[in-house]
Formats: structure tokens, C-alpha cells, sequence
């Protein structure tokens, strides 16, 4: 024992510890790499990750967040993600050589063009006063930089939904236009294209429109339809009819779009718009809902179904005034579209509702002019008592008659405003017999025969 009475610590055992029959000690403990073997064994070890690389200037940030502040506490690190697990957004690069989407819309709204086509495999092209222009300027469009103009527009649960559907419909804002979008699949790939809408809503004087269509805005009740062929301006007419009744009366516009074309702001009037898909999930809830949301007059992008006819009809007959559009040529074309809707024994009730429901129909087209620009020719028919009686009779073909003879009602048939045309020296005599519906009657009415 020792002098502080504390037994001395028995000496280290030697030798094989099995041996000595008591437990053996725990092996050795690994040393310590120094410095340079850290390192190495850092660089073998740390693969970088591409997708959560953070560039320089957030690591500048990072690292400054952990300089000791005055008194010796720690700057908390920023909100959001850990360092290690960075948010950055999926980005899609184009091609060099490609130009951005943005760029060839403000190309092709600066030339004055109505429609920007795009497609893999194939050309820019820009459809110009109603003609394909091949840009050539611009290269063949791959498919890397096709998903690149997609992404500016869209969202990436977009353009997936668009691969598993292969379908999208949608809109894209700018400064200075608006573009309505279709994206489809084709045999050498995905193909998109954009109408372009000037933000600037033309008025009825300067689109040089008849008086009768200012007349028309007076209505209080009714279906007024205007019709044609995809690219006629059928909605340029109807934005400045409504741009119309906004500036001059204090109404309530609501209109349901598929998808918003031209964009109005409140004036007199109160108009609220709806876009199909965003706003609303069904264009046939929509509709329905409108008749409930107390509006003088309800705007109809297109009336695609019975179901839409339905509730257009109910609507102008409850007080409301509907504007609406159709795919049809003329007046007669669209009253006999509208009926073939339904079955023959439901055709004439049907008959009886439009007839005291309709207000006009506007047929349009545009065509070129020597000027090189475009301009609307139209069939107007107004639903007069003799109109009205024709179509309860199941006599429309004799409407077409009608038409022409009766101006002083505001009516005008298709050869009429394009002699007038004719007459301006704003067509030449290909394009009036060109556009005519009835080439023998305008050929008469150009040899002064009419």
C-alpha cells in the first residue's frame, strides 16, 4: 500500500489473453488520418452531384452566414431548403443558333402577322394577310429547343399533361399581345401554334363596320350570332361590338372563352371574362351559372353542342342579350346548323325558339386588298317579321331572296358588300369572284346586269 493508503494499480497483463483466462481487450483504436489523408479520402469519397451544385454567389451566401457576429452567436442560416438539397427549377435550354419563343411572337406581331407556326422537324413559318411566309432567317426547329418554347409559356405539369394527352389548349400574355395557343402531335413531331392578338381592341369605325352593327350593341334581349370560317376576324367583330356597349352603356358583360381572346377592362359597364379550363372546369357549368350571375348580356366563345344552344336560347328569352359564334358561311348555313342539332321530331319546337330568339346573323370572311392588307365582307341577316315567319314555316331558303332586298333594314348579302368593295377600288374583280358564295351572280353584278 502506499503512503496516500490508495492500493497501486496492478501492472499490465502480458502475454496471449486467452491464455490468462480473463476477457480480452478491445483491439486497438484506427488512427487518425492527418490532414493530407483526410483529403484524399474526401476526394474519393465526394462525388458533386449536378442537380444540387449551388453556384457561386449562394455559396458566398452560405459561407457568409456562418462568420461569428459581435458577441460570438452564429447567423442563422437563411429559410428554405438545406444547403445540401437545393430547390432549383427544371430548366430546358434551346439549341444555340435557336431563337427564344418570345422573340419570333414580337417578330411576327411586328410584321403585322396573324398566326405563328412551329413544328419539329419543319420551318418557322408566319402566316401573313392570310398567306404562309417561310422564315428562313431562322433554322430548321429541333426538338430540344421545341420543349424550350414550351417551357416559356407553360408549366411543367403542362407539358407533361400535353405528352400524355398530346393535346393542350391555352393562352400566353406579353407587353405588347396576347396569343392564343394548340399544341398537337404530328407525324415528325410536336407542333404549335399561336394566333396573335393585339392588347389594342379596334373600334367599330375604324374596322370601317356598317352602321347597322352599332344598332345592334341597342339590343336588349336576343341571340346575336356572328359566323365563319376559322382566321374571318369573327372575334375581332364581336371585341369591338362589346368594346362597344362597354364605352357607351352600363351594363353587366360576362362572357366565357376557350380560351380568353381579347382582354376588356371595365368602362361603363362591369365585364368580368372566364376562361375555360381556369376559371371554370366545364364551359357548360359556366354557361348555366352566368344566368344566375344577374348579366344584361353574356358572351359565348363558341356554341359547339345542344346543350350550349339551350341555354344561349333560355338566356334570350329571359331578358339577356347573348352574343355567340359559329363556324358557318351564311345566314342560312347557320339557322339549318343550329336545327340539325337535334332530332327531327324535336326540330320544330326548336324552330319555333329561334325564330322568336334571334336577333341577326353576321356571316363574315376576310379578303385581300390592294393594298396588300385584308378587309371583312359580310352576309347580315336581321330577324324581321318576314325572316321570323320563314324560319317557323321551315322555308329558310327563301330567306336568301330576302336579303338583298331588304338594306333599309340593315341587311346585306355576301356579293353585295363585296361589289361595294369593288366599287372603292379596294378589291380587284379576281378577288370579289374569287371570295363570292355565288361566282355567276357576281360576274353578273360587276357587267352592271345587277
Amino acid at each position: 500500500m502506499s503512503q496516500s493508503g490508495i492500493p497501486p494499480l496492478p501492472p499490465p497483463p502480458s502475454g496471449n489473453p486467452g491464455d490468462r483466462g480473463g476477457a480480452p481487450t478491445p483491439p486497438p483504436r484506427a488512427q487518425v488520418p492527418n490532414q493530407q489523408a483526410r483529403k484524399v479520402a474526401s476526394q474519393k469519397t465526394s462525388v458533386p452531384n449536378p442537380s444540387t451544385r449551388l453556384d457561386n454567389a449562394t455559396q458566398r451566401q452560405q459561407t457568409a452566414s456562418r462568420i461569428p457576429q459581435p458577441g460570438g452567436a452564429l447567423k442563422p442560416p437563411p429559410p428554405g431548403p438545406p444547403p445540401s438539397m437545393p430547390s432549383i427549377p427544371l430548366v430546358v435550354n434551346r439549341n444555340p443558333g435557336q431563337p427564344s419563343l418570345e422573340q419570333l411572337v414580337r417578330d411576327a406581331f411586328e410584321q403585322g402577322c396573324s398566326d405563328l407556326h412551329l413544328g419539329v422537324n419543319e420551318q418557322v413559318r408566319f402566316r401573313q394577310r392570310g398567306i404562309m411566309m417561310i422564315q428562313e432567317q431562322y433554322p430548321v426547329t429541333d426538338e430540344q429547343t421545341f420543349y424550350a418554347w414550351m417551357h416559356e409559356v407553360m408549366e411543367e405539369k403542362l407539358v407533361q399533361q400535353f405528352k400524355e394527352t398530346m393535346e393542350y389548349d391555352g393562352a400566353a400574355q406579353y407587353e405588347y399581345c396576347r396569343c392564343r395557343i394548340n399544341i398537337f402531335e404530328s407525324l415528325r413531331g410536336p407542333a404549335l401554334v399561336m394566333r396573335i392578338i393585339p392588347l389594342k381592341i379596334l373600334t367599330l369605325d375604324q374596322l370601317n363596320l356598317p352602321e347597322v352593327f352599332r344598332e345592334l350593341c341597342y339590343t336588349h334581349r336576343g341571340l346575336i350570332l356572328v359566323t365563319g370560317p376559322t382566321g374571318s376576324g369573327k372575334s375581332t367583330t364581336m371585341a369591338a361590338m362589346v368594346d362597344f356597349i362597354n364605352a357607351e352603356m352600363a351594363k353587366n358583360i360576362i362572357s366565357i372563352e376557350d380560351p380568353i381572346e381579347f382582354v376588356h377592362k371595365s368602362k361603363k359597364s362591369l365585364v368580368k371574362q372566364r376562361e375555360v379550363g381556369i376559371h371554370t372546369v366545364k364551359f357548360d357549368n359556366a354557361l348555366k351559372a352566368s344566368l344566375r350571375e344577374d348579366p344584361d348580356i353574356i358572351l359565348i366563345g363558341e356554341m359547339r353542342d345542344r346543350e350550349t344552344v339551350n341555354t344561349a336560347l333560355k338566356a334570350g328569352q329571359t331578358g339577356h342579350l347573348v352574343f355567340g359564334t359559329l363556324h358557318t358561311n351564311s345566314a342560312i348555313k347557320t339557322i339549318e346548323r343550329i336545327l340539325n342539332l337535334y332530332e327531327p321530331d324535336q326540330q320544330g319546337p326548336m324552330r319555333d325558339q329561334l325564330a322568336e330568339t334571334m336577333v341577326a346573323v353576321i356571316a363574315q370572311t376576310l379578303v385581300r386588298t390592294t393594298d396588300g392588307k385584308r378587309a371583312a365582307v359580310h352576309e347580315i341577316m336581321i330577324n324581321t317579321d318576314a325572316i321570323r315567319d320563314y324560319i317557323k314555316r321551315n322555308e329558310v331558303d327563301e330567306i336568301e331572296s330576302i336579303i338583298p332586298k331588304s338594306t333599309f333594314d340593315g341587311m346585306v348579302s355576301m356579293n353585295q358588300s363585296l361589289y361595294k368593295l369593288y366599287e372603292e377600288g379596294r378589291i380587284t374583280e379576281e378577288t370579289a369572284v374569287e371570295n363570292s358564295p355565288k361566282p355567276n351572280e357576281m360576274a353578273q353584278y360587276l357587267r352592271g346586269r345587277l
